[in-house]
């Protein structure tokens, strides 16, 4: 499985208009080499490096496996985020939706991790990484990360 951006390669830097000193616009994704039995997609970006431990930029579950990319500018909608057919949840912004890097200083780790789950997760409204985390145990099929770095 495999998860690519066409905005950065991994381990490169993300640019500036997919955080906070930008646009904010969630990057370009691509998906592929899918494991068989696939129901549905979820991804989780974080920062590892934030100094009060992991903070969650972006949730997103419930994507069909047809799905192959996501465009840049995922609009912020729980149930409608433009013609994709998934839920999102709160990011550590306590916002719905992508909130992009925004370090407090130096250069962070950024991890868009794509999961293929056996199953559809169904959360409601307004659920976390731990809901998510927690609805998805048992139900990873197989995951990929890809990494992106930003500094200030």
């Amino acid at each position: 499985m495999k998860i690519t951006s066409s905005a950065f390669d991994h381990g490169d830097a993300i640019p500036k208009k997919h955080t906070c000193d930008g646009q904010d616009l969630s990057p370009p994704l691509s998906f592929g080499e899918l494991p068989e039995g696939t129901e549905s997609l979820a991804l989780i970006v974080d920062d590892p490096d934030a100094p009060g431990g992991i903070f969650v930029h972006w949730i997103l579950w419930d994507l069909p496996p047809s799905t192959l990319e996501l465009p840049e500018g995922v609009p912020g909608d729980p149930t409608n985020p433009g013609d994709l057919s998934c839920m999102q949840g709160k990011n550590h912004f306590d916002d719905v939706g992508y909130r992009g890097p925004c370090p407090p200083g130096g250069t962070h780790t950024y991890r868009f991790t794509l999961y293929a789950l056996d199953s559809r997760l169904e959360l409601g409204l307004g659920a976390e990484r731990d809901d998510l985390d927690e609805a998805m145990g048992g139900h990873i099929l197989e995951e990929a990360r890809l990494i992106g770095r930003y500094g200030r």
